[in-house]
């Protein structure tokens, strides 16, 4: 059987007080899906979650199911079954000299950004033979057919960079599809973790609503949820940032080896704003 990787991908918070555009991926190996799946629904039927599960559902009565779920999940991105991408901009970074084509096309060229490098997909088939790759988005936030078609093009265009060209990784357009979260279980537990990181890096943990003196319970539910799996993660990598590029300790084929890492994307050509930094605005406060 011919090598597959599936690849699901989600993203969030495309412009927040601090991160904006947060994009994530889970890939996994088609021999290694079925494995996957069933272990994840066995546990949503185990915990009674019985709806979609995301992040914003996140509540003090269900928020040590997600845990449960999300420990089941992490085992399986610690067993490299499940490998998990997250990338980010920060809003200190300004991109120079952006064009018209630039700004109305920004989610494109992110989004392809992202494809292209988050996984080190290059790196990952030494085997001489073709892999594919499936790639599955959840809803996309395109109004138009012929958007929706320019950026599946954007995707399959990637089969043609050098890269992948050389490493015989192939991207079928008919291929690429848009899919309905509550019927992929990768999906959700994806939303979950991607919903965790926009939340901590933005600092909604802090929020308070008009006139409370206090955090909600939601707040206080969800930003426990943050805690725990972020400790997955530093179970995985000891000290990790999650506000930075997870580094290659020397080795870039790591970018592909290893299960969990985040990218904060900067433009090349970019300013810094610090004003629009978490430490000015707490001074302005």
């Amino acid at each position: 059987m011919a090598k597959e990787y599936i690849i699901y991908c989600d993203e969030s918070d495309a412009r927040g007080a601090y991160f904006s555009n947060f994009y994530g991926g889970a890939l996994v190996g088609s021999v290694d899906l079925p494995l996957v799946q069933g272990i994840l629904i066995k546990k949503t039927v185990e915990l009674n979650l019985l709806k979609e599960v995301k992040w914003g559902r996140v509540t003090t009565n269900y928020f040590e199911k997600y845990i449960s779920l999300m420990d089941c999940f992490f085992d399986l991105i610690r067993q490299n079954k499940v490998k998990i991408r997250i990338m980010f901009t920060q809003n200190i970074f300004i991109a120079n000299n952006l064009t018209e084509y630039h700004r109305e096309h920004e989610y494109f060229i992110l989004y392809h950004q992202f494809m292209k490098h988050a996984f080190g997909l290059h790196f990952s088939n030494d085997s001489g033979s073709i892999v594919n790759v499936r790639v599955y988005f959840d809803r996309l936030p395109i109004n138009t057919k012929e958007k929706i078609e320019i950026f599946k093009s954007y995707i399959h265009g990637m089969s043609n960079s050098p890269q992948l060209r050389n490493a015989k990784i192939v991207i079928p357009k008919d291929q690429i599809a848009e899919v309905d979260s509550k019927e992929h279980i990768l999906l959700q537990c994806l939303d979950v973790v991607l919903g965790a990181m926009q939340f901590r890096l933005n600092n909604k943990h802090l929020e308070k609503s008009s006139g409370a003196t206090k955090r909600g319970k939601r707040t206080i539910a969800k930003e426990k949820l943050y805690k725990h799996i972020n400790k997955r993660i530093c179970d995985i990598y000891p000290g990790f940032n999650i506000g930075v590029t997870t580094g290659t300790a020397g080795n870039l084929s790591n970018v592909w080896s290893h299960p969990y890492r985040h990218w904060l994307f900067a433009p090349k050509d970019n300013q810094i704003d610090l004003s629009k930094g978490k430490h000015s605005k707490r001074k302005r406060q």
